[in-house]
């Protein structure tokens, strides 16, 4: 184990990639006029390269290691990788939201009480779930549960992967 490639190049490579990718998804769907009602591909298409950059950036740090891949190390790489990523999807909205469209949890409010509406919901209802949302506007705690949900995430797939895919490099009877 002494020869053993650092995790902190795969870690930054691989959440830089799905940062860059969740950014591009988010720019793509605004562009469409999607952004307050997406489709649900889209949480398909994102569920996805979460989890693959995931497990490709534990693959990676395996090869690049002769094989040998503890769980722990597992883990550490996939919640590594989305920290990095939600780092930068959070930077992204916070442009997006200050900048790009000052009015976006406005909008998406409106779209919301719509769908309370449509689904039959009080009016007064309706304003108790506003006033319980207008807590979680700050860009801090949004970007804060982000990070947090992400790393929660995260953990889940890469202590399955790491699970499945550690190597001790010692043979088992």
């Amino acid at each position: 184990m002494e020869n053993q490639v650092s995790s902190k190049s795969i870690i930054l490579n691989y959440g830089l990639y799905l940062g860059i990718a969740t950014v591009l998804i988010n720019l793509v769907n605004y562009a469409m006029g999607n952004h307050l009602d997406p489709h649900w591909s889209i949480g398909v298409i994102s569920g996805a390269l979460f989890i693959g950059f995931i497990i490709y950036g534990i693959k990676n740090f395996k090869e690049a290691n002769g094989g040998i891949i503890s769980w722990g190390q597992a883990v550490k790489i996939g919640v590594g990788v989305v920290i990095i990523a939600a780092l930068i999807g959070s930077i992204y909205n916070y442009i997006f939201m200050n900048f790009i469209e000052p009015d976006y949890m406005s909008q998406l409010m409106e779209v919301q009480n719509q769908k309370y509406l449509d689904q039959g919901l009080t009016e007064e209802q309706i304003e108790m779930s506003n006033s319980i949302s207008e807590k979680f506007k700050n860009p801090t705690i949004i970007a804060a549960t982000g990070i947090i949900g992400s790393a929660i995430g995260g953990f889940i797939v890469s202590a399955i992967a790491g699970a499945f895919m550690k190597e001790s490099g010692e043979e088992e009877y």
